[in-house]
């Protein structure tokens, strides 16, 4: 995850965003998005899969796998992630839809 916290403060600052617009966006401290940006710590999947979202990009790119922001090296993988970008997007309105689509998210994966 070297190349994590640089990018992140790229596309941060390329976006004309602040750390506290990236930490209210991620429902963190302003503190606790700093860590991610110098290396002290490192963000957990969901969140990486969040960040990836607002800025529209592969998290293949935004983890350093790729230098492509909108290409992954497996395109099975980015077919996954389109997926989950769009249930964010589309978010259940109730928390029974909600365990639906992560019951089928967990079947998928179990199948594997």
């Amino acid at each position: 995850m070297r190349l994590f916290p640089k990018r992140l403060k790229y596309l941060r600052l390329k976006n004309k965003l602040t750390q506290q617009d990236m930490a209210d966006y991620l429902g963190i401290t302003r503190q606790g998005y700093a860590k991610y940006e110098n290396g002290q710590s490192e963000a957990d999947i969901k969140t990486i899969i969040k960040i990836a979202s607002k800025f529209d990009i592969s998290t293949d790119y935004l983890l350093g796998h790729s230098d492509d922001p909108h290409e992954t090296e497996d395109p099975e993988f980015e077919e996954f992630v389109q997926n989950v970008r769009r249930w964010y997007k589309e978010a259940p309105k109730d928390r029974e839809e909600d365990l639906k689509r992560l019951r089928r998210i967990f079947e998928a994966f179990k199948d594997d």
